[in-house]
C-alpha cells in the first residue's frame, strides 16, 4: 500500500512540474485615455484573458519550477477603440530575474511597444500559432514572451537565449502580410523586427555576451565578492562600447541602457574613484543622452 501512494504522490509531483510555466506575468490593461466607453467589463476581462493566456502557456519545452519563472509585466495603455473590437494603443514590457545570493531583482528589459493595433472579441479564447499569424494581439505578446525569455537564458548563459529569438523572428516572419506595425523593416528603425535582427546580428554579438558577462559574472557575485563584480560589470561595458561604435544609436543599445543605466549608477556609487571614471566615460560615450544621470556616479559614496 505504501509503494501505491508512493507512485501517486510520484506522478502528481510529476504532473506539477511538467505543467510549470516559464513566466510569471502581471498584466495591467488601462483605457483611461478612451473616451465615451461605458462597457469597462471589456477591459477587466481582456486584462484576465491575457493573464491567462501568457501565464498558462508552455513556452519552452523545458520544466521550471515556481520560484524559477521569469517576472515580468505587461502594461497596456489603450488610447482608441476604432470599432467595438479594434483597438490601439501601446505596450510597455518589463522583466527581471533574481541576483544570486540576495533578494534583489535585477532588470532585464523595459521597454515600450508604440506599434500596438490589434483586435480583441470578449470571451473569444486567445490563441497562438507559432507557424501562422492569425491574430496580432496573441503574436505581438507571444513575440515579447519569446524576447524575454530569450534574455532570461542570455544572463545565465553565454549566447543560450538564441534558439527563443529565432522563435520570435519565425513570428516576425509570419508576419510580414500583416496590415498592423511592428513587423516590418521598411517601417521604421526602432520597431519588433529590428529588434530581432539587432539581436540574431553578428554585429552585435557583444551585446549577448554583455547580458551574460554582465549578469552571471558579475551581479550573480556581488553578494560575496563586490569588487570583483564590478570588474566584470565594466568588462561587460566595454562589451556595448565594441557595439556602439560599429553601431551607433541602435534600438538594442537604446533599450539595454534604459534597463540597465540607474542600476550601473548604484553599483559604481560604491567603487573606487578610477572605477567610476572609467564606468562613466563608457557611459557617456554610449548614452550621452543621460549623461546627467551618470554624473551622480561620480559623486561617491562619501559625498552622497
Amino acid at each position: 500500500m505504501k509503494y501505491i501512494f508512493s507512485i501517486i504522490f510520484t506522478l502528481l509531483l510529476t504532473s506539477s512540474l511538467i505543467s510549470a510555466q516559464e513566466i510569471d506575468a502581471r498584466i495591467q490593461v488601462s483605457a483611461s485615455r478612451i473616451q465615451g466607453t461605458s462597457n469597462q467589463q471589456l477591459f477587466q476581462n481582456m486584462q484576465q484573458s491575457l493573464y491567462e493566456f501568457i501565464n498558462n502557456t508552455n513556452w519552452t519545452k523545458h520544466v521550471y519550477d515556481k520560484d524559477e519563472r521569469i517576472e515580468c509585466n505587461f502594461v497596456i495603455t489603450l488610447t482608441e477603440q476604432v470599432s467595438t473590437d479594434e483597438f490601439k494603443g501601446s505596450l510597455q514590457i518589463q522583466a527581471s530575474r533574481p541576483v544570486y545570493g540576495t533578494s534583489y531583482q535585477t532588470q532585464l528589459i523595459n521597454h515600450v511597444d508604440n506599434d500596438f493595433h490589434f483586435r480583441y472579441v470578449e470571451f473569444e479564447p486567445l490563441e497562438f500559432n507559432p507557424n501562422t499569424h492569425t491574430n496580432n494581439l496573441t503574436s505581438v505578446i507571444a513575440f515579447w514572451a519569446y524576447v524575454i525569455i530569450g534574455y532570461d537564458y542570455d544572463s545565465f548563459g553565454n549566447r543560450a537565449g538564441t534558439e527563443y529569438f529565432q522563435i520570435a523572428e519565425k513570428i516576425i516572419q509570419n508576419a510580414q502580410n500583416a496590415p498592423e506595425q511592428g513587423w516590418k523593416a521598411f517601417e521604421n528603425l526602432k520597431n519588433r523586427y529590428w529588434l530581432i535582427e539587432n539581436l540574431l546580428n553578428e554585429q552585435f554579438s557583444p551585446m549577448r555576451d554583455f547580458m551574460y558577462i554582465y549578469h552571471r559574472q558579475g551581479m550573480d557575485k556581488m553578494a560575496d565578492k563586490p569588487a570583483e563584480a564590478r570588474l566584470q560589470i565594466e568588462e561587460a561595458l566595454e562589451q556595448l562600447k565594441i557595439v556602439h561604435r560599429r553601431k551607433p544609436g541602435s534600438l538594442l543599445m537604446t533599450i539595454t541602457t534604459t534597463a540597465k543605466g540607474d542600476e550601473i549608477v548604484e553599483i559604481f556609487k560604491e567603487g573606487f574613484p578610477d572605477e567610476r571614471t572609467r564606468v562613466y566615460n563608457i557611459m557617456k560615450e554610449i548614452d550621452p543622452a543621460n549623461t546627467s544621470k551618470y554624473d551622480k556616479m561620480m559623486k561617491g559614496p562619501e559625498e552622497q
